[in-house]
């Protein structure tokens, strides 16, 4: 049986309940859907663009602690406030992965934490 290990930066913000950052098991790497939060200073930027920026510079942290780069995603799941943000959205994660792009799923949900526009949540794999 494969062992789970936590993976935890500073550098992304820290979990604010019972789950992990990121847990890797075997090759696998799954990372907790990651807000637009600065960790360094707590703040959420405004718009969608700036904050589909600072998520995905939040996964890129996580995915630097495991030894990983964006190139190691396969799955995306992408949750918007409205689906009216998805061009937008769109256009700033384009600018972040090569083909073959990862699989995606986007969906607009009710309510995000914090007030959020954008959370990402990522399966990488080495």
């Amino acid at each position: 049986m494969t062992m789970k290990q936590p993976i935890s930066t500073d550098k992304a913000p820290g979990a604010i309940g019972p789950y992990s950052q990121a847990i890797s098991v075997g090759n696998m790497l799954f990372i907790s859907g990651q807000i637009p939060v600065n960790p360094a200073t707590g703040e959420i930027p405004e718009g969608i663009t700036a904050q589909t920026k600072q998520s995905i510079a939040n996964i890129k942290a996580i995915l630097n602690e495991a030894g990983m780069t964006m190139d190691n995603v396969v799955k995306t799941t992408v949750f918007l406030a409205d689906m009216s943000l998805f061009g937008p959205m769109n256009e700033v994660y384009a600018e972040n992965f090569t083909a073959p792009f990862p699989t995606r799923s986007a969906v607009a949900v009710k309510e995000l934490p914090k007030q959020v526009l954008v959370e990402i949540e990522t399966i990488a794999s080495k």
